[in-house]
Order: C-alpha cells, then structure tokens, then sequence
C-alpha cells in the first residue's frame, strides 16, 4: 500500500504488540501474509496465525488499530485527483488482504482509482508475472499499454518484463507527478 497510503505493516502492527519491526518479523509467521493477501486464509484464520508460537493478541483491538491506522501518503491524493481530472483511469493492482475495503471505507479511494486488481481477490501476488499479464489482459489493453507504478524495485521489474512500463516511486509525490505527467497525454473526457 506503500504508494498511496500509509501501510501500517512497518510500524503500527509492531507497535501495536510493543515490539520494534525487526522483532515483530523475527516472531511472525513467516507464511501467513502472503497467504492472506492471497485470500488464502481468512481474517480470523491469519490471525490465529500471525505468530510462529500462536500466541493470543486481542484480535479485535489490533484490527481496529489497523484500520484507524489508514491515511493517505501527502500529496497523492491531489495527485489522483489531478489525473482523474485529466480523464485518466487508474486501477489499483496490490498485494493486500481484505483489509483493503477498510481503506475504502476511510479513504475512499474509488473516487478515483477501481480496486481492480487485489491478491486477495486474484490469488496472486506482485511480482508474479501473471498478475501483470492478467491485469493487462482484463483490460483488453497490451502490456504496453499500460503504466504501472510501484514502491518496490521487484515489481517494477516484473511488470516490465512483461512488456509494461513502469516508474518506481521513491515517496516523493511531487516527484513522481514531475515523472509521470509528461508520460501522460490529457484525454478527452
């Protein structure tokens, strides 16, 4: 979530369990994310899961602390709007669980992006080439067509070798408008 929104993964969750990230990892299940991002487990089974050990958490407090936790990454959202406004349509294409109609429900990003795209959904996960080739495909569009943009250098690299083109936002949106603008031509709406 790490290009629109602020994901709490890197902080609030350890914080939440008064751990530093770095013991958090160490203690978590190291399968169980990606397996619910997948849609392979369920809320309550991933969190049954989330330590190695099993130790019980209040679950219910920790996922309301998840989902106060949501806000938009600064400047991403005038952004958005800015390429809405242009006639731009913007499809999300994350690696997130179901959590991601709480952000939905707090942000409301579908005013201007579509949830198109979720491994919980999918059954795959960046940088999976066939989420890239699917995506594309869905939109009836060549990979070409598309631009994907990303946090993470591994999944802009997958989708390029897919034939997508891809930019890597470094979490400057001011810079990434200054990258991506000129890409864009003004459609007509």
């Amino acid at each position: 979530m790490d290009t629109l929104v602020r994901d709490p993964f890197r902080d609030v969750m350890p914080s939440f369990f008064g751990m530093t990230l770095s013991e958090m990892l160490q203690l978590k299940q190291p399968e169980a994310w990606g397996e619910f991002e997948r849609g392979e487990l369920s809320e309550a089974q991933f969190l049954e899961r989330f330590f190695a050990d099993r130790r019980r958490f209040d679950h219910a407090a920790f996922c309301a602390t998840i989902r106060g936790s949501y806000a938009w990454l600064e400047g991403m959202e005038p952004l958005l709007a800015e390429l809405k406004a242009r006639g731009h349509t913007m499809h999300v294409l994350s690696n997130y669980p179901v959590w991601y109609r709480w952000i939905e429900e707090r942000l409301a990003l579908s005013r201007y992006v579509s949830w198109t795209f979720m491994s919980c959904r999918l059954g795959l996960r960046k940088p999976d080439p066939r989420i890239f080739e699917r995506a594309a495909g869905e939109l009836g569009v060549a990979p070409s067509a598309c631009l994907f943009i990303d946090d993470r250098p591994q999944n802009c690299d997958a989708a390029r070798a897919v034939g997508m083109r891809a930019i890597r936002f470094g979490g400057d949106p001011a810079a990434l408008a200054e990258e991506l603008l000129p890409l864009l031509p003004v459609q007509q709406r």
